[in-house]
């Protein structure tokens, strides 16, 4: 396993871009203490103080290209095995479609980009960032969903020993996966460990919400929103089950 430490970069996931344009192929890690511009999802803000892990795994062409978003997939297993694993005993879950969560509260987040380099047209290879952050030492506050740390479950966690957990756990689920061909077991395991299934939800989407009972992914790993009218199959958006978006609507009733 080969990695590259930093002390403080802007994203760990923008120096694995960086590395393939100068040529770089991987697989190799991307880590560091602190992130100036750490990102989630639909271009979001993601804190990144010192004491928690960031870290990004560089893949060059890990699979065929219609298959790339099931890396998402791929990595929720992995990071729920790590949490599971140095945070024995913690009720470590997965949410739809990229936070790791212990109990109620998200603990961890990971955001797959891919970009073609080389070639033009389509000829050339894909460069695949998946970035994970673990919230080890601390958590932010203030968010419209609970969120934990480490800290808080297991005694003593250290950034180190979470990250050995984690590319570990990713290598063994890569292997797993084998470019797509194994996603149903990778699937299922997702599923496994998934909040909120048979439950309330309400997914928020580009075109509005949607409302209705967790029920499952198809075989894409879309969600599966269930209600009276059949299911429905949703690419993309922001989950909040039950007890989320009931305090969701208090915060906004009282006009926090």
């Amino acid at each position: 396993m080969r990695v590259r430490r930093h002390e403080v970069l802007d994203s760990t996931s923008d120096e694995a871009f960086r590395l393939a344009q100068a040529g770089e192929r991987g697989p190799i890690w991307v880590v560091a203490t602190e992130q100036a511009g750490g990102r989630g999802r639909r271009g979001r803000a993601w804190a990144s103080p010192p004491g928690n892990l960031y870290a990004t795994l560089l893949l060059t062409d890990p699979g065929p290209r219609a298959r790339l978003h099931e890396l998402g997939f791929v990595a929720g297993v992995a990071l729920a095995d790590a949490l599971a694993e140095v945070a024995p005993g913690a009720d470590v879950g997965l949410k739809w479609p990229n936070d790791g969560m212990i109990g109620p509260a998200k603990a961890a987040g990971i955001l797959v980009e891919a970009t073609e380099f080389g070639g033009g047209g389509g000829g050339g290879a894909t460069a695949c960032a998946i970035g994970i952050g673990v919230n080890v030492a601390s958590h932010p506050s203030g968010l419209a969903y609970p969120a934990t740390c480490l800290a808080a479950h297991a005694r003593a966690p250290r950034v180190e020993a979470t990250f050995g957990a984690l590319a570990t756990a990713l290598d063994a689920r890569l292997a797993q996966w084998r470019g797509g061909e194994g996603f149903s077991a990778i699937r299922d395991a997702w599923l496994g460990r998934a909040r909120g299934l048979g439950r309330p939800i309400r997914v928020e989407t580009a075109k509005g919400a949607l409302e209705g009972a967790f029920a499952g992914l198809d075989a894409t790993g879309r969600l599966l929103v269930a209600d009276g009218d059949g299911e429905s199959a949703v690419e993309s958006g922001d989950v909040f089950i039950a007890a989320d978006f009931v305090r969701a609507r208090i915060s906004e009733d009282v006009g926090t």
